[in-house]
C-alpha cells in the first residue's frame, strides 16, 4: 500500500514521516513543493500517475493566518483550489484523500463543542478558504475524508509552543489572550491518528468512512493556561499575564471557542486520544533534547 503525503516539510507531515518506519507494510511518498509544486495540475496528474498512491494525506495549506487577510489569492489557490484538483485526481485514479481542515471553519459563539454537523460561519480569510476546500473537495470526490484539528503544535516550524518557549527565555514578562479557548493539538498525536486510520482500512473492505472528522488533544485551555503550561513544563519563570482578545488585536479573528467534539473519530475508529497536557510535556521533552 501507497501512502502520498504532500506537505511534507510542514509540522504534521514531519510527524508522519518520524512514525512511517513504525508502519512496514506501507510505502510512504513524501513530497513538499521541491518534489511536486500542487498548484500545477498537470504536475499533480503526472504524479499519480507515475506513483499510483493508494492514499493521500494532504497536510499542505496557507496557514499564516493574519497574512492571509491581504493575501487571499495565494490562500484561496492553497486552501480551495488545490485540495478540488487533489480530490479530483485522487477520484480518477482510485486514491483516498484524508485533508487536514481547521477549526476556523467555526465562528465561535457556541458554548459546547462543535460537532461535525454543526452550523458553519468562518470569519477570517484562512477561515472561508479552508471551509471552501472542504466543500471544493467533497464535491469532486465524495469519498474523501476531511479532519479538522486545532491549535497544531509540535518541535517543528513555527507553532505557539515553540514561540512561547522563545519568548519566555529572552523575556521577563509576556502578554497572552485568555479569552480565546479551544484544545491544542500535538501534531505527532494527529499523525499517529491519520496512520491508524489507514492502518485499520482495507481497500477491498467497508471499513473506509468518508466525511468529515474533528481531532484534537482531549480538555480544554485558553491561550494563556496553554502558554502557562508551555513555561512550567520547561522551567520558564517569565511572568505571563493574561489580557483580552481586545487588548491584543490581530489582523484576522480568532473564534472566541473552538472546542472540537471529537466524539464521532474516536467511536467510528476506536481511537484513543492523548489529555493536552500529558502531550504537551512528551512535545516539550524532544524540545529540550
Amino acid at each position: 500500500m501507497k501512502i502520498l503525503v504532500t506537505g511534507a516539510n510542514g509540522q504534521l507531515g514531519t510527524e508522519i514521516r518520524k512514525r512511517s518506519v513504525l508502519f512496514a507494510d506501507f510505502q510512504f511518498v513524501f513530497t513538499d513543493i521541491n518534489e511536486l509544486d500542487i498548484t500545477n495540475r498537470k504536475a499533480v496528474d503526472a504524479f499519480f500517475e507515475k506513483e499510483t498512491p493508494d492514499f493521500l494525506i494532504n497536510c499542505a495549506a496557507y496557514t499564516a493566518v493574519d497574512v492571509a487577510e491581504t493575501d487571499d489569492e495565494l490562500a484561496e489557490l492553497l486552501n480551495t483550489k488545490v485540495p478540488a484538483w487533489l480530490g479530483k485526481t485522487g477520484k480518477q485514479r482510485n486514491c483516498r484523500i484524508i485533508h487536514i481542515s481547521t477549526d476556523y471553519v467555526f465562528d465561535g459563539t457556541s458554548c459546547i463543542p462543535y460537532t461535525e454537523n454543526d452550523l458553519v460561519n468562518p470569519e477570517s480569510v484562512y477561515g472561508k478558504t479552508k471551509l471552501n476546500g472542504e466543500i471544493s473537495l467533497l464535491k469532486e470526490n465524495t469519498g474523501a475524508m476531511i479532519i479538522r484539528t486545532a491549535w497544531l503544535y509540535s518541535p517543528y516550524g513555527n507553532n505557539f509552543a515553540k514561540t512561547m518557549i522563545r519568548l519566555g527565555l529572552e523575556r521577563d514578562e509576556l502578554k497572552v489572550v485568555f479569552d480565546q479557548v479551544g484544545s491544542p493539538t500535538y501534531a505527532g498525536d494527529l499523525a499517529q491518528a491519520i496512520l491508524t486510520i489507514i492502518s485499520k482500512t482495507n481497500q477491498r473492505s467497508a471499513v473506509w468512512k468518508p466525511g468529515i472528522y474533528h481531532y484534537s488533544n482531549e480538555g480544554v485551555c485558553s491561550w494563556y493556561d496553554f502558554a502557562k503550561a508551555i513555561h512550567e513544563i520547561y522551567g520558564i519563570t517569565c511572568n505571563v499575564r493574561p489580557v483580552t482578545t481586545d487588548e491584543y488585536p490581530t489582523s484576522a479573528k480568532r473564534p472566541a471557542y473552538s472546542v472540537l467534539n471529537k466524539s464521532k473519530i474516536k467511536r467510528i475508529f476506536d481511537l484513543d486520544i492523548p489529555y493536552w497536557r500529558d502531550s504537551l510535556k512528551t512535545c516539550i521533552d524532544q524540545i529540550k533534547i
